[in-house]
């Protein structure tokens, strides 16, 4: 949409945005689920209509888990972006494997990479000489109370060993803060814990990751995408394997990069050394001006798409036919019928919705949002323990 009428709409709204405005190509960032329901409903309302826009959506981040499924909710589009050659090749192979075109896929690189590389050097110019290191949580990742703890203690403890370095816990989010993944078992509450006990070069941190990695002499965690925005900047980076190397844990993605560790070795002094074949298989390049082209074939694929002939009606894998235990409720989520039609009775609010309304619904939604919070961050844990006696 122009984006002087940025605002949040619903899916609805935003179908009934395309069918008027005649846009050239529309980006698709939303969860799987998402995507699908979008190229449904795209798809049965342009059905008769002279032009379509190009629809774009991708897979971004650490691809370690729904592989398939969140490929095949994506299929539909017209570009379906990877972060890396690692990841084109994997997301080629799940197409062909259903006889879907793998073509749609383009390899690009992970789009938030930035920052200056990483200057040892310039670390002798801070409070600690040591060098500041930099753990960053997830919110998923662990998903028990216990290795949570655990690996917060040991940040806590390397803080205690090495008082010329400082110890940065970078969080995710905020309490109470809505994002994509909402954390049942925030560090800021395990932390309390620790509460006057926790040594001066120690802390907790917010904030956007470059920010916090422009002052990072080693970036440590579990799998989170952080890593590769650190290895993109040459900063040593370590994997830790003190949970073990784990599916589940998502660090099983990162064998062979050579950033393996373990909080033992992290506090003997070992740095990981990135492989670099593994790093340039990642899509992450080295911040000397080469990642500027790695979206020149995305870029090159549109403009043909733009300027070639009529686009094909949207046709995504999942239909009533191949997925009709899966796909209804995948649309019916998102307020749409198993064809992509709105499902009767849904409607769209009028834009020019009285004030009142306007704050009735943003009130319910909001008390939507607490009550699934509190669902997720204190009711779930309760019954999870019980279910453990």
């Amino acid at each position: 949409m122009h984006a002087d009428a940025m605002r949040e709409v619903t899916g609805i709204e935003f179908l009934h945005a395309i069918e008027r405005e005649r846009y050239d190509a529309v980006v698709l960032s939303c969860v799987g689920g998402g995507v699908q329901a979008m190229l449904h409903a795209l798809g049965h309302a342009l059905r008769d209509a002279g032009h379509r826009p190009v629809l774009i959506t991708g897979y971004v981040g650490v691809v370690y888990e729904k592989l398939a499924d969140g490929l095949l909710l994506r299929n539909g589009a017209d570009i379906v972006l990877a972060n890396s050659r690692y990841d084109a090749e994997r997301f080629r192979e799940v197409y062909r494997g259903v006889g879907a075109d793998p073509d749609v896929v383009v390899e690009c690189a992970l789009p938030f990479l930035g920052g200056d590389p990483y200057d040892e050097t310039a670390r002798t110019r801070r409070p600690y000489t040591g060098g500041t290191v930099v753990f960053a949580v997830q919110p998923s990742v662990p998903d028990n109370r216990a290795d949570r703890a655990y690996l917060l203690r040991r940040a806590v403890e390397h803080a205690r060993k090495h008082p010329d370095r400082e110890v940065l816990v970078k969080l995710r989010s905020k309490p109470g803060e809505h994002t994509t993944h909402i954390e049942e078992l925030p560090y800021q509450k395990l932390a309390d814990r620790h509460a006057g006990t926790l040594p001066s070069n120690f802390r907790l941190v917010y904030g956007h990751m470059g920010e916090v990695l422009d002052s990072a002499d080693l970036l440590v965690t579990v799998s989170s995408t952080a890593a590769l925005e650190s290895l993109h900047r040459n900063i040593p980076t370590a994997i830790l394997t003190d949970l073990g190397i784990r599916e589940g844990l998502g660090n099983h993605h990162f064998l062979g990069s050579g950033c393996l560790a373990s909080w033992d070795q992290l506090d003997t002094g070992y740095r990981p050394k990135a492989d670099p074949e593994w790093v340039e298989r990642q899509g992450v390049a080295a911040a000397d001006g080469a990642y500027e082209h790695a979206f020149d074939a995305v870029r090159n694929r549109l403009e043909d798409l733009l300027t070639g002939p009529p686009l094909p009606p949207v046709t995504p894998y999942y239909t009533a036919v191949t997925a009709p235990g899966y796909l209804p409720r995948i649309l019916g989520r998102y307020g749409f019928q198993a064809d992509g039609s709105p499902r009767p009775g849904v409607s769209v609010e009028p834009q020019d919705a009285s004030g009142l309304k306007r704050v009735v619904r943003n009130t319910m939604r909001e008390a939507a949002r607490g009550a699934y919070r509190h669902g997720v961050q204190r009711v779930a844990p309760v019954i999870r323990r019980m279910g453990e006696l």
